[in-house]
């Protein structure tokens, strides 16, 4: 509905006409000096070569231009309360009244939008009811793109801001990872002028949600396409002027149709990369493997297929690591969600970044996971702000031919630790999945031995809580323990009792199955004691030597065999400390 005046004029006479026609018919009589109070805004001058950003991006900031959001703090309270619906005219001048410089006036038109104008789902199935005029927009309070920028275009001309409606392809509302684009453009957006260089903005995105089956809206503001960084915003907008990308070099549409999809929380969460940076991934030999960079202080998750089953993840520091191992062929869904730690940000909970399609040709059926495997797998940045420092073993998963292992960790201060073997089936009952790992502790380190009853996959879950916490133990991680060697078959540990106290040692016999009719040699670090018995069918001193207690014990006519503390010489009870089990016959 705009009117365009058109002048021809020989080269050496002056335009007179212009002055006059400016203040013509139609919309454009908004932009004439005091019509209403408005101020001209000069036509939008093409980006040129100052206004474009290196591509791919720096990961120096998620804008494209400086923005402090605590300096808009006052000025986006002020604006969420204005409610002026009879016109944009009256709307503008509301909102520029706490508004001094041209980024503050764009942020105000951005703020109100964002948050009085909703996604239009019904007039999305119905265009042709529809109108995008900014008048229309904001009466109805709803739209789709279009409307969203043809108002914020609207607004910020009257505000003295060029401004530019962009249209072109989006990775929106039912994207499939890899798929083509073809035909018009479906989306709509803006470009702003603001201290001498062009932005880029998406104040439809910036609202809120649509769900999966696209009859719902939500509101959920989205910081992130405020002015974001031309080479992210790429990542999901193509627009078909491809100068309008504001990128050096710029992208084909191929290659954007190629390029990994990073939704703004990836962003907003403060990772940093992805790898593949392909949507689409092939299995070699069943294994798939992806890694993300980020920031300190990130936790991840991840599902293929909706579940955790069949990978292997491990947390570092700067990042994360998957190994995938679908257990069936075809195509899997594979999603990675994150979010900072309860140190960070209390609160947080997992989001969606990123998600790859993989296609799998043949399983590793030898990469079956046991079901009680937690992620991440191994030690991490995590455990060890737990306090498990310097472990032994960095990598997740153990191999042990001869069915034995032992770990070693640096505790820190006021720790107790709790431990426990998983296997599927039912070989391990919990009990005696804790009696197939031995804690021994000396100073700040601890030593953990692990006998395993049977070869294959096996679960070391490590727990712990404060000492001085009355409360129950937590869940710190876990680590994948596997034996091929069918030949493996190691009893438990000795049962201990409360008053085994943690810095104790069982030099030996360390087996808590003791063979019949033989003697044993009895050999156990203990220190603060008066007196140690070993009860068999006879009772039988240890004497110390060494800060060790030694002596020999035989084990005919009994089932067990007992190891019993005196603490102070002139009492007369026994406390138990160990419990061993004889042979039968």
């Amino acid at each position: 509905g705009t009117q365009v005046t058109v002048e021809i004029h020989h080269e050496d006479t002056s335009p007179q006409l212009i002055k006059r026609l400016s203040l013509g018919k139609g919309s454009q009589r908004l932009r004439g000096h005091d019509n209403k109070g408005f101020q001209r805004t000069e036509p939008p001058r093409p980006p040129g070569a100052k206004d474009l950003h290196a591509y791919p991006w720096d990961k120096s900031s998620l804008k494209s231009m400086p923005v402090d959001l605590q300096q808009f703090e006052k000025l986006d309270a002020y604006v969420l309360k204005v409610n002026v619906k009879n016109s944009v005219e009256e709307l503008v001048k509301a909102l520029l009244k706490k508004a001094r410089t041209d980024l503050e006036k764009v942020r105000a038109i951005w703020m109100w939008i964002c948050h009085h104008i909703e996604y239009d789902v019904v007039g999305y199935h119905n265009k042709s009811q529809l109108s995008s005029k900014p008048r229309d927009v904001l009466q109805m309070g709803k739209s789709i793109c279009e409307g969203y920028a043809e108002l914020f275009e609207h607004m910020c001309s009257l505000a003295g801001i060029q401004c530019k409606k962009l249209s072109g392809h989006a990775k929106g509302h039912g994207y499939k990872a890899g798929q083509t684009f073809t035909g018009d453009s479906d989306h709509a957006w803006n470009a702003v002028y603001l201290e001498g260089r062009w932005h880029l903005l998406d104040s439809t995105w910036g609202s809120g949600s649509v769900d999966d089956s696209f009859t719902k809206f939500t509101y959920r503001y989205n910081e992130f396409y405020f002015l974001t960084h031309p080479a992210l915003f790429i990542n999901n907008h193509f627009p078909d002027n491809s100068n309008w990308q504001l990128l050096k070099p710029t992208l084909t549409l191929k290659e954007f149709e190629n390029n990994m999809l990073h939704n703004s929380n990836f962003y907003m969460l403060g990772l940093l990369a992805a790898h593949p940076e392909t949507p689409i991934i092939q299995t070699v030999n069943g294994k798939a493997s992806v890694s993300v960079d980020c920031r300190p202080g990130t936790l991840f998750m991840f599902k293929l297929k909706g579940t955790d089953e069949h990978g292997l993840m491990t947390l570092k520091k700067h990042g994360m690591k998957l190994d995938i191992y679908p257990q069936k062929t075809g195509s899997h869904k594979l999603e990675i969600f994150a979010k900072r730690s309860k140190a960070e940000a209390p609160d947080d909970v997992y989001k969606c970044v990123v998600e790859y399609v993989v296609e799998c040709e043949s399983v590793d059926k030898a990469m079956r996971f046991p079901k009680d495997l937690h992620q991440p797998v191994g030690p991490s940045w995590f455990s060890e702000r737990q306090g498990f420092l310097q472990p032994s073993h960095r990598e997740p998963v153990l191999h042990t031919n001869d069915g034995r292992c032992c770990l070693t960790f640096t505790l820190g201060k006021d720790i107790s630790v709790l431990t426990s073997l998983h296997a599927d089936g039912s070989s391990l009952a919990e009990d005696m999945g804790r009696r197939h790992v031995l804690q021994t502790h000396r100073g700040n380190q601890i030593e953990l031995k692990v006998h395993l009853p049977h070869a294959g996959s096996f679960v070391l879950k490590i727990y712990s809580k404060k000492k001085s916490d009355p409360g129950n133990y937590d869940y710190i991680f876990n680590y994948l323990i596997r034996c091929l060697n069918t030949e493996v078959k190691w009893p438990a540990f000795p049962q201990s009792y409360s008053k085994w106290l943690q810095d104790y040692e069982i030099l030996e016999p360390l087996s808590g199955l003791l063979p019949a009719n033989r003697n044993v040699q009895f050999k156990l670090k203990m220190h603060g004691i008066a007196k140690v018995l070993v009860q068999a069918e006879n009772t039988h001193p240890l004497t110390q030597n060494r800060g060790c207690w030694e002596g020999n014990c035989n084990t005919s006519g009994c089932r067990e065999v007992f190891v019993m503390v005196h603490e102070n010489a002139n009492h007369s009870f026994y406390s138990h400390v160990l419990k061993y089990e004889v042979e039968t016959q």
